[in-house]
């Protein structure tokens, strides 16, 4: 692919016109790698995957090393999912940006909240729309109580388990106090961590209190910028242009396509990619990571982002 074509003139001399039909990364004209980062973080079923530090690595490391790159450019939408993924996108991003001495710069589509706003943690300046949702900076859990449903339908509920605490919070099972007490500090801890990430990568720039920024409440994008959340309102074409020319080349580092990929970890490479991905190589296992997915799932209900 051709970035910034540029047409050769008549008069350009033969060198001069087989330059011009070079990318622009290969022509010294200064480059922006964009990686987008889109979608609920975490592993959502085995066919629709969500955000996941495997399904994005590849693309970072491609982005961090092109050549002449002058910074890298993520432009997220995502309304947070899993703490965990959230948290090693968020180290894997500021370790290449380390390791290549590259600054970060995220741009916020719709949405960068709760865990979507841990990943924009990542960049070095934070630009938003002034319509863009930013913040929740919190953890949810949420669940039902259906005792009484299947009591009334005639259901009778048959569980069994070893170990005193494995049924916790069973949505068919009367609420147990000393259980949500559990989920609480469970809560509390993984909220801490979330907190002191983001004090970390703000600093100096977070304008607000804690007992406003930190509550879960999510703002409008000037009034992220207002409270420090974010550094300024803009979008990803006007700020490139302004801090690196108009020659500047945004060219975007995709994913691999297609269902395999996805279903596969990206790439079907052979069995030892998809253990490392979680995955078994036979339809007859199917079966079981679906219910293994379903079973995710519930737990990260009580503590996602």
């Amino acid at each position: 692919m051709v970035d910034n074509l540029t047409q050769p003139s008549d008069a350009a001399g033969p060198f001069d016109r087989l330059k011009a039909l070079l990318p622009a990364r290969l022509r010294g004209a200064p480059v922006v790698p964009v990686v987008r980062l889109s979608g609920v973080i975490g592993a959502v079923t085995p066919l629709r995957p969500g955000l996941t530090l495997a399904g994005v690595a590849k693309m970072l490391e491609r982005a961090f090393s092109m050549r002449n790159a002058k910074a890298v450019a993520l432009v997220i939408n995502s309304p947070g999912g899993s703490p965990v993924q959230s948290r090693q996108i968020y180290l894997r991003i500021r370790q290449l940006a380390t390791e290549k001495k590259l600054p970060v710069l995220v741009f916020v589509e719709d949405v960068a909240a709760s865990g979507g706003y841990m990943i924009a943690c990542a960049g070095d300046e934070i630009f938003c729309d002034p319509s863009s949702i930013v913040g929740s900076i919190g953890v949810v859990g949420g669940s039902f109580g259906l005792q009484d449903l299947i009591k009334k339908i005639g259901v009778e509920r048959r569980l069994y388990t070893a170990g005193e605490h494995k049924a916790m919070l069973d949505p068919f099972l009367p609420e147990n106090p000393d259980d949500v007490a559990r989920l609480k500090k469970i809560q509390r801890e993984i909220h801490a961590l979330f907190i002191s990430l983001v004090k970390q990568s703000r600093t100096t720039k977070l304008k607000g209190a804690d007992d406003v920024l930190f509550t879960g409440e999510y703002w409008a994008g000037e009034t992220a910028v207002t409270l420090g959340l974010a550094d300024a309102i803009g979008d990803l074409r006007a700020v490139l242009r302004a801090r690196f020319g108009d020659k500047v080349a945004m060219p975007v580092v995709a994913p691999a396509g297609g269902l395999l990929s996805g279903l596969l970890g990206r790439k079907a490479a052979g069995a030892g990619s998809l253990a490392a991905e979680g995955w078994g190589l036979s339809w007859s296992g199917l079966a079981e990571e679906l219910i293994s997915a379903a079973e995710t799932r519930a737990i990260w209900a009580r503590f996602g982002f």
